[in-house]
């Protein structure tokens, strides 16, 4: 008997498995002692995240993390080994679908800021209190998260 072909899905229904990305939460202590920590604007949208993208082949995914941090931001620092948790988000695609996506968090206590990077100019960089930054993020887990972010 002949296989049928898989439905056809509208541009606008997502893939239903979701697929993996890597986080970095970027986090210092400001001259007080108190935590900050970094968001980012997407490149498309303009909402304010957290440096992430998908897996880097031959790294594991706290490196994967940290060198998206480098790259879209322009900090470095020591990655932690485990994630701080997870959020997930539906992400638009170039051909219009979009693609539910979960997201593994590292954390990532910065030592510099370099001056070049990939990504400078392309998006906006903004130090936060984690209780105000979670006010900024769409994402609800992402929220909860950052809320409870204490290194």
């Amino acid at each position: 008997m002949a296989k049928s072909p898989p439905p056809k899905r509208s541009r606008r229904e997502p893939d239903r498995e979701p697929r993996a990305q890597f986080a970095a939460l970027p986090w210092r202590r400001d001259a007080g002692g108190d935590v900050e920590v970094l968001l980012i604007t997407s490149r498309e949208t303009r909402r304010w995240v957290i440096p992430k993208g998908w897996p880097i082949k031959g790294m594991s995914s706290a490196k994967s993390a940290a060198r998206e941090a480098f790259e879209e931001a322009g900090v470095v620092g020591k990655v932690g080994k485990a994630p701080l948790g997870v959020f997930t988000y539906d992400k638009r695609l170039k051909n219009g679908r979009t693609q539910h996506v979960r997201v593994a968090v590292f954390g990532l206590q910065v030592e510099r800021e370099q001056e070049a990077y990939p990504e400078k100019g392309q998006r906006e960089k903004l130090w936060l209190p984690p209780g105000e930054a979670a006010g900024r993020v769409d994402e609800p887990e992402l929220m909860v998260m950052l809320a409870a972010f204490r290194p």
